[in-house]
């Protein structure tokens, strides 16, 4: 393992230490300040501001300053919560998670059937899995482990506490969300981040390189649909509310029908974002740049 790797895990690991220290609601509301503070420093600050601009152009700078900030204050709740993942909870008098379900999908009825929640990168992401397991739908989540090996193992052990064990890595993925869906279980995806290898999808108007993962496993295995939008209320509470899918009928062609649901899923997730953009991820390089073009066209 590098050097660099060692210095990074022992910095977050202090902090984790610290944040586990205060208790859930001092750790969040230190992991906010820092993100206030902190956060406009950083270069990804300027991707942000690049985001926000190309996404609202009607809106003031001092509005989409607004966004960002608190965006910023949102993220370094989130890195703060880590160490507190297993006291989230929809049930019991300290409930830190409410629900909504706009769907009759219950766990009962999803026994033995395969099922996707699909959502974004909204207030603290790790509460849809958490959540989804909690309420007994019994599945794996998909995710995209740090690079760093000695964070990544840690996160890992923090989304078990709560949320599923089961925790399948994107980069080798397709087999094992195939044999969950299979199996009738469920998946929990986030759907937001850039896929060089995936689907040209409108997102903001402009083309986003989208994973047609859902949209494929939904039209093969006929695997449901739920698309879950999570909102942070106050400190470290949280409100979930899931949909259910777009109602898709396939044309048979299977190429276009792919591309078809891929869209239809990527404005679902714009219009959970548009609702409330401060509750998302504006860091992301969700857009192509001009390399990732000239990489692509080299690729076709």
């Amino acid at each position: 393992m590098s050097l660099r790797y060692r210095a990074e895990a022992a910095l977050f690991f202090a902090f984790m230490a610290l944040f586990k220290l205060l208790g859930l609601d001092r750790a969040s509301a230190l992991g906010g300040w820092i993100g206030r503070n902190i956060g406009p420093l950083l270069n990804s600050d300027r991707t942000a501001r690049a985001n926000l601009a190309a996404a609202f152009p009607e809106k003031t700078q001092a509005q989409r300053d607004v966004i960002r900030m608190a965006m910023w204050n949102n993220l370094g709740r989130v890195v703060a919560e880590y160490p507190h993942l297993d006291k989230f909870s929809p049930h019991g008098p300290d409930a830190r998670i409410a629900v909504t379900f706009r769907t009759g999908f219950t766990p009962d009825q999803a026994h033995g059937q395969a099922a996707m929640f699909l959502s974004g990168h909204f207030a603290n992401w790790e509460m849809m899995p958490i959540l989804g397991h909690q309420l007994g739908y019994e599945g794996a989540t998909v995710v995209r482990p740090p690079n760093n090996p000695m964070v990544a193992q840690y996160i890992e052990r923090q989304r078990g506490l709560s949320g599923p064990k089961a925790q399948i890595a994107k980069h080798n993925a397709v087999r094992r969300m195939i044999g969950y869906l299979k199996g009738g279980k469920a998946l929990y995806m986030l759907v937001d981040q850039k896929n060089n290898e995936g689907l040209a999808a409108p997102f903001f108007g402009r083309i986003a390189m989208t994973t047609p993962a859902p949209a494929a496993l939904a039209l093969k295995l006929k695997a449901k649909i739920l698309i879950a939008a999570n909102r942070r209320l106050e400190g470290a509470h949280f409100h979930v509310t899931v949909h259910d899918g777009p109602d898709f009928t396939p044309s048979g062609n299977e190429t276009a029908d792919i591309q078809s649901l891929t869209e239809i899923l990527t404005a679902r997730i714009e219009a959970i974002v548009r609702e409330d953009p401060a509750q998302w991820l504006w860091i992301h390089r969700r857009w192509p740049t001009e390399k990732d073009r000239a990489q692509m066209a080299r690729a076709q």
